[in-house]
């Protein structure tokens, strides 16, 4: 296993043991999804600005492997990092962003994720080549695109 391998595959351990963004409030929306072959489920709900206009952060709850659950709190850091840094993602950026992770996840390893976009989230380019867990690292963001598509 070579360094960013190994490195990699720390931050999915990381995230898993101490995932960011979980806790859901009474009343948010939520997007509940479950993978049907392995049982992972998640709980997601975008909070958003006081204008109503741009994500300022992810929140979760959920149950499975570790890709599943590094998955949403990487994705949960991400937001956050994007709200840091003054720019929350609007709905089209996170749908951008969505659709980018899904092409990297289904290419089988032919496309990693770009670590200037994706910070951390880049560490999940190496599950593209198990395609049975390519539905667990996509959960929570098919949970955040199922909220996006009912907003729109």
């Amino acid at each position: 296993m070579s360094a960013l391998e190994q490195l990699y595959q720390q931050i999915i351990l990381d995230h898993s043991k101490h995932p960011h963004g979980v806790g859901l409030e009474v009343g948010e929306e939520t997007s509940h999804q479950r993978n049907p072959v392995c049982g992972d489920e998640i709980t997601l709900a975008l909070r958003w600005n006081t204008a109503g206009d741009r994500v300022e952060a992810v929140a979760w709850e959920g149950a499975g492997c570790s890709i599943s659950q590094s998955s949403a709190s990487l994705l949960a850091t991400l937001a956050e990092e994007s709200a840091d840094e003054g720019a929350p993602w609007t709905p089209d950026e996170l749908a951008a962003l969505i659709e980018e992770f899904r092409e990297a996840l289904r290419s089988r390893g032919a496309i990693t994720l770009d670590e200037e976009r994706f910070g951390d989230a880049a560490a999940l380019s190496g599950v593209s080549r198990y395609v049975a867990r390519v539905k667990c690292a996509m959960l929570a963001w098919v949970a955040a695109e199922d909220l996006l598509t009912r907003r729109a």
